[in-house]
C-alpha cells in the first residue's frame, strides 16, 4: 500500500461530504475515485472538480466499485449504519461523520463489524483538532491544571436549528435534536480533555419549546411555521465520572439568548482553571489559562493556531490505513459517546437518573 495510492469512495453531498472530499482531495498518496449523493447537478459538478470517475445516485452502487479501500460517509444519521455495515462486511475501511450512529445498538453493530472485518472505522470528531483544544491539552497533560474535578461545555445557538422540517428535525432519521447534533461534539472535546474517563450516571432534561412554534430557525427567510419538528431544541446534563469528578453538558439549536452560534468548555483543577468559548466559529483568542503566581491571581492567553480540524481527521484516518496497525482503531471510543447520549435521552424520557456503570 505504501507504493500505491489509497483509493477512497465519498458518500454524501452535504457539508460533511464536501469537506471530506476537499480533504481527501489535497493529499498525493489519495484517490478518491467514487463520489455518490442524489443531488444530480450537485453531483456532477463535485466530480469534474475533483476529477472523480465514477459518480453514483446510490451508495449501494458506489461500494461496488472496482479497487475501492476505504469509504468516507457523510450522509443522514440514519444511513450512517446501513453505509458502514455494508463496506465492512466488503472488507472496506470507514471514515463516518459524527454521531457514529443514533443508538447504541446500531453503534454496537458498526463496532463489532470493524472488529469482525479487522478494517478501520473511524468516526470524525474535528474539534478536538482546533489549536486551542490541542494546547489546552498539552497544559493537562502536563500537570498544570493538577486533577481537574469539575467541567461545564456547552454549545448553543440563538437562531440555528438547521434544515427544519427536514432529516435533522425528524427523530427516525436523526436520533435526536442539538444533543446528538452538537452536544456530541461537547462530549467528546470533555472527555477528550479530562483523558477518558467512564462515565456512571446520567442526569437529563431535553426541551421543545421554539422549534415546535416554528421559531429558531438557522434561515431567517424560511417558511417554518406547520413544519414538522420532533426533536428536541435545548438540552442540558449532568454526568457523574469515575474517580469523583463531574461534567455538565448543555446545547441548544435555539434559545432567547444573545446572538450567535457559541460553544466552549470551561475546566476546574485542583492546581489551576481553563476556559475555552469560541464565538461564531473563531480559532482567535479562545483560550485562558487561570493559575496563581507568587499567590496572586493570574490569567495567561497563548498564542494558538487555528488546527485543521476536518483535514487532520481525515489525513489520521489515511495515516491509520496505511500504516497496516488497525485493531485498535474500530470505533469504540466513538460508541462511548453514543452510549452517553443514548442515556441522556433515557433520564430526559424517564425524568430520573441513568446508571450506566456501577
Amino acid at each position: 500500500m505504501n507504493d500505491q495510492k489509497l483509493r477512497v469512495g465519498v458518500v454524501g453531498l452535504g457539508f460533511a461530504g464536501r469537506t471530506a472530499l476537499e480533504a481527501f482531495s489535497e493529499l498525493p498518496d489519495v484517490e478518491v475515485v467514487a463520489l455518490a449523493g442524489l443531488e444530480k447537478d450537485t453531483l456532477t459538478g463535485l466530480g469534474d472538480k475533483h476529477g472523480v470517475p465514477h459518480l453514483y445516485e446510490k451508495w449501494e452502487d458506489l461500494l461496488e466499485t472496482e479497487g475501492l479501500e476505504a469509504v468516507s460517509i457523510g450522509t443522514p444519521t440514519q444511513l450512517h449504519a446501513p453505509i458502514a455495515l455494508r463496506a465492512l462486511d466488503k472488507g472496506l475501511h470507514v471514515l463516518c461523520e459524527k454521531p457514529l450512529a443514533r443508538t447504541v445498538a446500531e453503534g454496537t453493530a458498526m463496532v463489532e463489524a470493524s472488529k469482525k472485518s479487522g478494517k478501520v472505522l473511524k468516526v470524525i470528531f474535528n474539534h478536538r483538532e482546533r489549536g486551542d483544544v490541542a494546547a489546552l491539552k498539552h497544559q493537562i497533560d502536563e500537570g498544570q491544571l493538577g486533577r481537574v474535578y469539575y467541567a461545564k461545555a456547552h454549545w448553543m445557538r440563538r437562531n440555528g436549528i438547521p434544515g427544519m422540517g427536514g432529516w435533522f428535525t425528524n427523530r427516525e432519521l436523526s436520533g435526536g435534536g442539538p444533543l446528538i447534533d452538537l452536544g456530541v461534539h461537547i462530549l467528546d472535546l470533555a472527555l477528550h480533555l479530562l483523558g477518558e474517563p467512564q462515565v456512571t450516571t446520567v442526569s437529563a432534561n431535553t426541551f421543545a419549546e421554539l422549534g415546535p412554534r416554528g421559531k429558531g430557525s438557522r434561515d431567517p427567510n424560511a417558511n417554518t411555521l406547520g413544519s414538522a419538528f420532533e426533536v428536541e431544541d435545548l438540552a442540558t446534563a449532568y454526568l457523574r465520572l469515575q474517580g469523583g469528578g463531574a461534567l455538565q453538558l448543555e446545547t441548544s439549536w435555539a434559545t432567547y439568548r444573545a446572538p450567535g452560534d457559541n460553544f466552549g468548555i470551561e475546566l476546574f483543577g485542583t492546581d489551576g482553571g481553563a476556559k475555552i468559548e469560541v464565538q461564531n466559529y473563531t480559532n482567535e483568542d479562545t483560550l485562558r489559562i487561570f493559575t496563581d503566581v507568587g499567590g496572586v491571581p493570574a490569567e495567561v492567553k497563548p498564542a494558538t493556531g487555528a488546527g485543521l480540524g476536518h483535514r487532520a481527521v481525515v489525513q489520521e484516518f489515511v495515516r491509520i490505513v496505511r500504516s497496516g496497525d488497525w485493531a485498535a482503531h474500530n470505533g469504540s471510543e466513538a460508541l462511548l459517546r453514543t452510549e452517553v447520549i443514548d442515556a441522556c435521552y433515557a433520564s430526559a424520557k424517564a425524568g430520573r437518573e441513568v446508571v450506566l456503570h456501577d
